[in-house]
């Protein structure tokens, strides 16, 4: 568990030089996170030539929106692969647009017609405060339930994973995440 917060702190460390324009610090990120970002484009794209161009938009985003990135809402890697899985999904949609040849596939006439798949604003708006409530609701759990489930859920590592991880039982591992989930579920349902 050391070494994960130890890396997750290098990591928190290096994106906030990144944020100050640090560009030593932009290739420590990407040294410690391109193979997980890339597998992220990759398995969105389907296209390793594709997934390589994504991850250098990536990493230019990062750039431009590391000022952005706070440590109390979100781990380091869960912002980066959100980053990478938003990137990715842009590229699939901006080439479902295209025909073989690179034309659109539809003429622009068409465009009025097609149907907004945006969340209207106030489903938005709820979506936003059941997140502050979950943020806030993991905050209340103890230190490694909250751990374990974020890297649980966020993260994709399994219990055999993080059991290895933090060097408990699988038993042990499972009872946390359980008892975790229960203590969430009455925080989020008590709002």
């Amino acid at each position: 568990m050391k070494d994960a917060d130890a890396e997750r702190q290098k990591l928190v460390t290096a994106l906030g030089r990144v944020a100050r324009g640090d560009r030593s610090a932009l290739r420590e990120v990407y040294d410690m996170t391109s193979a997980k970002l890339f597998g992220v484009c990759l398995r969105i794209s389907a296209d390793r030539e594709a997934a390589e161009d994504i991850l250098q938009d990536v990493y230019v985003k990062v750039w431009k929106r590391a000022d952005r990135f706070d440590s109390g809402r979100s781990s380091p890697i869960t912002w980066l692969c959100a980053i990478a899985r938003n990137a990715a999904i842009d590229w699939s949609r901006a080439s479902r647009r295209t025909d073989a040849t690179g034309r659109a596939a539809l003429p622009e006439a068409a465009a009025g017609q097609i149907a907004d798949d945006a969340l209207p604003a106030d489903e938005l708006i709820e979506q936003d405060q059941l997140q502050a409530r979950m943020a806030f609701c993991l905050d209340q759990l103890e230190h490694r339930q909250r751990e374990s489930i974020r890297a649980a859920f966020l993260d994709g590592l399994t219990y055999v994973e993080l059991a290895e991880r933090m060097a408990v039982p699988l038993g042990t591992m499972k009872s946390w995440i359980r008892r975790g989930m229960q203590r969430l579920k009455e925080c989020i349902g008590d709002a």
